[in-house]
């Protein structure tokens, strides 16, 4: 459980930090204070992870968890729709190939 909050937390805080390089990066210090936030995420002393995870992320999933699970159905079923139809035009694309193939032969 313990690990599984730190790369949660530690995959928020690498999204937010690829926007946040573009607009601080020139601040002094940014780099360091950088690696020691990610120290002090992962080290079991502090268990900064987990105190944001706590704090932050999971009330946050909590709330908003029914829409979560709508956007999984959703995608679910996309994902199905898309599948089919790229089934049914790869069949297409075979049988045209199979008969152009035969009528070549001939």
């Amino acid at each position: 459980v313990r690990w599984m909050m730190y790369w949660i937390v530690f995959a928020l805080f690498m999204a937010t930090e690829t926007i946040a390089d573009l607009l601080i990066s020139w601040f002094p210090f940014y780099y360091e204070m950088k690696m020691a936030f990610v120290i002090w995420l992962l080290s079991p002393y502090t268990r900064g992870a987990s105190l944001l995870y706590r704090k932050f992320v999971h009330p946050t999933l909590s709330s908003k968890e029914k829409e979560i699970d709508t956007y999984i159905i959703q995608a679910k079923e996309r994902g199905y729709q898309a599948m089919v139809r790229f089934g049914k035009r790869g069949l297409n694309l075979a049988a045209t190939a199979a008969v152009q193939a035969a009528t070549k032969v001939q």
